[in-house]
């Protein structure tokens, strides 16, 4: 049981991450164009406004990825309980990597959002 719930406990951060900097980035995006800190990418990078669409649209996305990976995480490792270390830790890799790819993954709708929005220059597109 005690590897089970470390397994358990080592894949709730990056749902429980993603939860909470979508959040973040849903209320502001961080104060200045950086690149330390953020959704940073040519594309978002380029004017204030393309940053902070890209942080609202990446918090959104982020936080409903965030929920669904939490729900996930905590069904699948229910599932695997009682099992030897072998199933807990295998199960354990593929949520871990399956958060992994929803974690990557986010770029792609929202890059996509940025181009649908904004033009290659940053300007925002007329409708």
């Amino acid at each position: 049981m005690g590897f089970w719930l470390f397994i358990f406990i080592s894949d709730l951060p990056i749902p429980l991450l993603m939860m909470g900097f979508g959040r973040y980035f849903l209320k502001s995006a961080p104060g200045s164009i950086n690149s330390v800190f953020g959704y940073r990418t040519s594309m978002s990078m380029k004017n204030k406004d393309t940053w902070m669409f890209a942080h609202s649209y990446c918090g959104r996305v982020w936080f409903q990825y965030g929920l669904i990976l939490s729900v996930l995480t905590i069904v699948g490792m229910i599932c695997v309980i009682h099992k030897n270390e072998d199933v807990v830790s295998l199960t354990g890799g593929i949520i871990c990597a399956m958060q992994l790819l929803f974690l990557v993954g986010s770029i792609v709708p929202t890059e996509r959002a940025l181009r649908r929005t904004f033009d290659k220059d940053g300007n925002r597109k007329l409708r």
